[in-house]
């Protein structure tokens, strides 16, 4: 059948008589637009039929070429529709194809341009239909389901998947609404307006084959869905393809079709989404590593196959091992396993902090280029990660997005256009998790169950990937519960999960597992019964769909221990913080313990402090004890910690890890001061360790940068034939105990350890015997001494100092745990309407829900004020600050002035800057309209005689040197 339109024709074919035949509809007028700004002004805005059928053929191919195996099924499964994958795929198609029919609407008035194009039959109602502002998303969410109808979805069950579609239908911009919040009717228009809405679903549904209605969609699997359909949204809504398609429009809608159909795969292509084969390679090879495989992951390498069998609905894999021990590599070496089991492809690599996820970042794009990799997808993901020099400024040129919120809320209202930021597809603030390969923070992947926008996007993201948690010991009882939870998730999607720890609770690990086996179907009930030991060292895998707990087998776990066992000497040293203190004064210890590193042999020293403060102050006593030079001009005694610039924090990063790393080449001399950004993931080796108290786990952490490659080295030779100076008998770790010393702890430590882990880890290491902790024989005891579920405390002394940290303590544990609960959505399994998911009301973002209590924080640029007036960069006064709009005609600024000043940015707590005069803090006025840029807060400090003078905010003062970092005093 073909019908005339205007100037254009149109066809469908194959579509079964009774079932979105378009004779009873008329066809979609074309005069209805879809999208028009950004688009060429001397055409037509772009039919929104044509939109739609964009949308219909990037969700077809995004299901034949993006989605994993894993997420074929588990949608197909949610439909009812096991084994018809292919019905399944065109349910998918449809609710693409339906995803923008809201604009169908008043929507169609709220571009002057776009609505002098509409027809004499629609055009007339702009006074009543534009009387208010709306979404066209809840348009669709409200009229979508009597399109539905007219297509055929009327029965008691069908009018319930219905309902399921408009849901989708309504969350494609990244909220869900709730289906009874409509709009007024008279927003929607009259008869006119509800034929061309059930026209241009019917055209849909023909070109489709007339999908029929599964017999049930339940709200994982629609979960899955309407992260597709914003994915295939985004993909076909780039202005460059738009732009092609406008200039030379089909006149026969099915030719249309067809040509989006073959578009679909470039596209893909371009957007760095298509799934790249690894050539897989031995392990010395893929990981770039000397010698064979340790035991450990010789065991996962030997047993684990077997151990997953069959299995169809993923499983838990969890790595207990001491630091050092290779856990990274064992992690990718069970991905290879269980991504071939359970069919997903690529995996998420997923870290505590920003600097760590750096560091693998780089690891993990080494081993992917040895194994032919070089063209898969693979994104840093964090906050900043779009500043990490990997990325050159041409690769973060923009590709604009055209959505309608800003034709939505009108012109001149918010701020400049997001194209502002670099947004090439995968560096985007939501994109990098939808790669093939990602490595970032926890938090990106967290985010998937909080209520905020787009949180379908990032479980489609990490639905289809094999999902790595490195560090699983170091985040908080908040943040376990919203893992756990996110576990759910991925357990409801038969997604492998692997877990990395050298300190982990069994209560913790256990909870853990249940999480993920609750949601891939197993009874909260049955599951209490049960527990999830894991040995140490070793792993432990669970089955999902059974529950079949497999662990490593004893041969292996005693060859790894004996592989990898050390003997640690801990000493503890009482100490005195503040004046005072004779030799026991904390510094004076820390300069007796460093004499032997600064004589004639030399060697390795690694100063771990608990706060900035304090890292600064011991690195400055250091320096004038032992080499005045500072670290910029080469000094053996060097800094790191946070609140450093981000450019100086990577390069001083990258300084120490190659001084203290594996392969060298190994200084004579090098006493490193630190916080505990070295504690995790960073490959360092000391000569020995010195630590501020800490609690034990993390203690157990950094005395895993101890003589962290002996073993290696042993066996294929210390880097520059150099050995371990002779006062190094055996690895040591020092702990500067001020409990021990004078019964208290330093005030600011309250802010980072509680004092009863603290109390406690000072009673554990008192009773060492002997003073060696053996390692991994004695780890996993320890832990639980300390962190584990121990319920065996003396009540006897109620007043007492214990007796208030251990309820504070467990008071804070429990409303952390409590405010996570309140936060995170619901199970994946008690889901009923998919507004659960945005259950919180307003409109908050990803900057709004923190993944981390207590954790607010902002970005302060320090910048200069010259005598002259000028403001700049740096002391020097080289680099003047950018002003938006100084080089470019549109007022935008370009990627490389944002990078510059975001890369010297800090991120600060937030509380530190809550007495400062706004205004005195606030950017410049041009940054105020940018998406980044204007969200820092400025510290302008006066340069007199070339000095930088201290700024007094609240009652501290603040000041960035060069040397020691941002000081606040």
């Amino acid at each position: 059948m073909v019908v005339e339109c205007g100037l254009l024709s149109w066809s469908l074919i194959g579509c079964p008589r009774g079932r979105g035949l378009v004779g009873e509809w008329g066809a979609p007028d074309e005069s209805v637009w879809g999208k028009s700004r950004g688009l060429d002004p001397g055409l037509a805005p772009y039919p929104l039929i044509r939109h739609l059928l964009d949308a219909a053929a990037m969700a077809l191919h995004l299901w034949d070429a993006y989605l994993a195996e894993n997420q074929r099924v588990r949608i197909a499964e949610g439909m009812g529709l096991a084994g018809e994958v292919d019905r399944a795929r065109a349910v998918v198609g449809l609710c693409a194809g339906l995803h923008d029919v809201g604009k169908v609407s008043g929507f169609q008035f709220c571009s002057r341009r776009g609505s002098e194009y509409l027809s004499e039959e629609l055009g007339g109602d702009r006074e009543a239909m534009s009387a208010e502002r709306f979404g066209h998303d809840v348009a669709g969410a409200q009229s979508v389901r009597e399109v539905l109808a007219g297509l055929g979805f009327a029965g008691d069950e069908e009018l319930r998947v219905a309902e399921r579609l408009a849901e989708i239908v309504g969350g494609h911009h990244g909220r869900f609404h709730r289906l009874e919040d409509g709009i007024a009717a008279v927003l929607l228009g009259g008869t006119a307006w509800a034929r061309q809405r059930m026209a241009h679903g019917a055209a849909v549904h023909g070109l489709l084959g007339a999908p029929q209605a599964p017999g049930v969609f339940k709200a994982p699997a629609a979960v899955l869905v309407t992260g597709l359909v914003i994915l295939a949204d985004w993909l076909v809504s780039q202005e460059d393809y738009l732009r092609k398609r406008q200039r030379g429009l089909e006149p026969v809608l099915a030719d249309h079709f067809q040509r989006s159909k073959r578009d679909a795969p470039h596209l893909l292509v371009e957007a760095g989404l298509a799934r790249v084969p690894l050539q897989r390679k031995e392990f010395a090879q893929a990981y770039g590593i000397q010698g064979e495989p340790n035991p450990l992951q010789r065991s996962v390498m030997d047993e684990l196959r077997q151990a997953v069998g069959e299995g169809r609905r993923g499983g838990v894999f969890l790595v207990t091992a001491a630091p050092g021990d290779g856990k990274s590599e064992t992690a990718l070496e069970a991905e290879r396993i269980m991504s071939e089991a359970f069919g997903t492809q690529g995996y998420a690599f997923l870290l505590p902090t920003m600097a760590t996820s750096d560091q693998m970042h780089g690891r993990v794009a080494q081993a992917l280029l040895r194994q032919s990799g070089e063209e898969a997808g693979l994104t840093l993901v964090h906050s900043m990660a779009w500043l990490n020099s990997a990325y050159a400024d041409e690769d973060l040129v923009a590709q604009s997005v055209l959505t309608c919120d800003g034709d939505e809320v009108g012109e001149g209202s918010g701020r400049a256009e997001a194209d502002m930021r670099p947004q090439r597809w995968l560096r985007g603030s939501k994109r990098p998790l939808l790669a093939q390969f990602a490595v970032g923070t926890i938090d990106q992947a967290l985010m998937a169950v909080l209520p905020v926008r787009h949180n379908a996007l990032r479980l489609l993201a990490l639905s289809g990937k094999t999902f790595i948690v490195d560090e699983a010991h170091a985040y908080d009882p908040y943040m376990q519960v919203l893992l756990g939870r996110l576990l759910n998730w991925l357990g409801a999607y038969g997604v492998p999960v692997v877990l990395l720890s050298a300190t982990l609770p069994a209560s913790v690990s256990d909870r853990l597992i249940k999480e993920y086996l609750k949601g891939a179907g197993h009874k909260t009930r049955a599951l209490s019964k049960q527990t999830f030991p894991a040995p140490y060292p070793g792993w432990l895998y669970v089955d999902g769909e059974s529950g079949r707990a497999t662990q490593i087998s004893p041969a292996r776990r005693q060859e790894q221990a004996r592989a990898r066992g050390m003997e640690l000497d801990v000493v503890v040293e009482p100490v005195v913080h503040g004046s005072g203190g004779g030799a026991r004064a904390r510094l004076a210890v820390i300069e007796r313990l460093l004499k032997p590193v600064s004589e004639k042999e030399g060697g390795t020293a690694l100063v771990v402090c608990n706060t900035v403060g304090d890292a600064q102050n011991t690195y400055l006593k250091l320096r004038e004890r032992f080499d005045e030079r500072s670290h910029e001009q080469g000094g053996s005694v060097q800094l790191l910690h946070a609140r450093f610039p981000g450019d100086v924090r990577e390069a001083r990063t990258r300084e120490v890890t190659q001084g203290l790393g594996r392969n060298g080449p190994r200084p004579r001399c090098r006493i490193v001061v630190a916080t505990q950004v070295v504690e995790q993931s960073l490959d360092l080796d000391a000569d020995i360790v010195i630590s501020d108290l800490a609690p034990l786990s993390l203690l157990l952490q950094r005395a895993g940068r101890c003589w962290r490659h002996e073993n290696h080295w042993a066996r294929h030779g210390y880097p520059d034939g150099r050995g371990r100076p002779a006062w190094a008998s055996g690895p040591r770790l020092v702990v500067l105990d001020p409990i021990t010393g004078t019964g208290k702890t330093p005030p600011q430590w309250g802010e980072v350890y509680s004092e009863h882990l603290l109390s406690t880890t000072s009673r554990t290491l008192a009773g060492i015997e002997g003073g060696t902790v053996s390692i991994p024989g004695d780890v996993q005891d320890l832990v639980e001494a300390v962190h584990g579920d121990n319920e065996d405390f003396d009540w006897n002394t109620p007043g007492s100092s214990e007796t208030k940290a251990f309820t504070a303590h467990k008071g804070k544990d429990m409303a952390e745990r409590s405010m996570a609960g309140l936060l995170a959505v619901p199970r994946a399994r008690s889901v009923s309407a998919l507004h659960d998911l945005h259950h919180l009301p307003g409109e908050e973002d990803e900057w709004e829900v923190s993944t981390r209590l207590g954790a607010d924080s902002v970005r302060l640029l320090c910048a200069y004020v010259h005598q002259d007036g000028r403001v700049t960069l740096d002391l020097e006064g080289e680099h003047l600050l950018p002003q938006a709009g100084a080089s470019a005609a549109d007022g935008t600024m370009p990627v490389s002035s944002v990078r510059e000043v975001m890369r010297r940015t800090i991120p600060v707590r937030a509380d530190w800057l809550k007495d400062a005069d706004p205004d005195s803090i606030a950017p410049p006025k041009s940054w105020m309209q940018h998406p980044m840029l204007a969200d820092l807060r400025v510290l302008y400090q006066r340069v007199q005689g070339g000095s930088v003078q201290p700024v007094k905010v609240g009652g501290k003062t603040l000041r960035l040197d060069k040397d020691c970092g941002l000081v606040r005093r």
